[in-house]
């Protein structure tokens, strides 16, 4: 890390040479007509990862980047081109063959997360089990933990639910998928039959018989640990986003920042 650092013109979130490298090629590319581009699309990635990593909000951004409305209005538009979701599943297929695994994986891990969320979100409720007002991540990973795909309800939505929401969405996104690992909590009915009806093979992974305490299960402990990784991100620990997309943004931003830099450097 002292090393990318050095590499780094002010902040260890900045893009180096290597990242950048790999990033700008699916940046868009300026209008043949209409007023020059004068902002450096560099550091509008550079503010996006400070500020999902330091937790700030827009207005709070260091003055050594463009202005913040720039910032905003450049971010919205990654989102809306999903830009943000096209360089997490790339840096996800190039760190899988990096690590000698095919690009696209054959079996993934099924787990939520409820963090809280301000009043100011449009999207929140209770959740009973857990005891938090916010919104629940539905999230798959592969079986090293990288993230697959997300999906953002309201924290009142069930497990098994929530799971229902994805499947068609990892069938488009990672058609190799086979098999399904999972708890206890998603060994529904529904999501059983969705889940034949879309060729996945759902595995329920039970607590040991006169289990005690905690302990390591199988497959279920990466799923954890991608969460772990999460809550790195200071913009992740809540989930301050007023939309649903910017949140889920926000998740592949970190996400893929992470991939980006462990296979760059």
């Amino acid at each position: 890390m002292a090393d990318i650092e050095k590499k780094a013109k002010r902040y260890p979130t900045d893009l180096t040479d290597e990242e950048w490298s790999r990033v700008s090629p699916l940046l868009p590319k300026p209008g043949r007509t209409g007023r020059w581009r004068r902002i450096d699309l560099r550091e509008i990635l550079n503010a996006v990862r400070y500020l999902a990593r330091t937790g700030c909000g827009w207005r709070m951004l260091p003055k050594d980047f463009p202005p913040w409305p720039s910032v905003y209005w450049w971010f919205r538009r990654f989102v809306r081109l999903f830009l943000f979701r096209t360089i997490h599943d790339l840096a996800v297929m190039i760190d899988r063959e990096q690590a000698g695994r095919e690009a696209s994986p054959s079996a993934g891990i099924l787990d939520s997360q409820t963090v809280k969320a301000p009043a100011s979100g449009a999207q929140r409720s209770f959740d009973g089990g857990k005891k938090i007002v916010g919104r629940k991540r539905h999230v798959a990973v592969d079986t090293d933990g990288r993230l697959l795909l997300v999906n953002l309800t309201p924290a009142g939505i069930s497990d098994s639910a929530g799971a229902q929401m994805i499947l068609a969405a990892i069938r488009k996104r990672w058609p190799w998928i086979k098999r399904l690992f999972a708890d206890s909590a998603y060994d529904r009915g529904k999501l059983m039959d969705k889940a034949e009806y879309l060729d996945f093979v759902v595995e329920v992974i039970r607590r040991m018989e006169g289990q005690q305490g905690f302990e390591v299960l199988p497959r279920r402990w990466v799923v954890e640990r991608t969460f772990g990784w999460m809550m790195r991100w200071r913009r992740l620990v809540r989930d301050y986003e007023a939309r649903i997309d910017v949140s889920e943004a926000m998740l592949h931003v970190a996400m893929g920042s992470l991939l980006l830099r462990r296979i760059s450097h």
